[in-house]
C-alpha cells in the first residue's frame, strides 16, 4: 500500500483494512460473515458430527469499500453508479 501512494498509483486491495488505513479500495471476502460459518462447523464436531462429513463451503458474500479522501488525493472521480454499488464509502 506504501508503494501505491509513494509512486500514486491506484490500487485495489482484497480486505477492507486496507482501505481503512488510506488504501484506494477493495474487493474481497467478507470475513466476520467467514468467521461465523467456520464457528458454526466447530458447533457441529462438538457435538458430534464426523469432519469429514461437513460441507466445503465456498464464501458467498464480498464487500466492496471505496475511500473519497483517497480518490481525491489522486485526482479520481467515482461515478455515482459506481458508489452506489459499494457496501461501505469511506469520505
Amino acid at each position: 500500500m506504501a508503494f501505491a501512494a509513494k509512486i500514486r498509483r491506484p490500487a485495489i486491495y482484497q480486505s477492507k483494512e486496507y482501505v481503512e488505513a488510506g488504501g484506494l479500495m477493495s474487493y474481497g471476502l467478507d470475513v466476520c460473515r467467514h468467521y461465523r460459518s467456520g464457528a458454526g462447523h466447530v458447533d457441529k464436531i462438538l457435538k458430534g458430527a464426523k469432519p469429514g462429513e461437513l460441507p466445503v463451503e465456498l464464501p458467498t458474500a464480498f464487500e466492496f469499500v471505496v475511500n473519497l479522501k483517497t480518490a481525491k488525493a489522486l485526482g479520481l472521480k467515482f461515478p455515482p453508479s459506481l458508489l452506489t454499488r459499494a457496501d461501505r464509502v469511506i469520505e
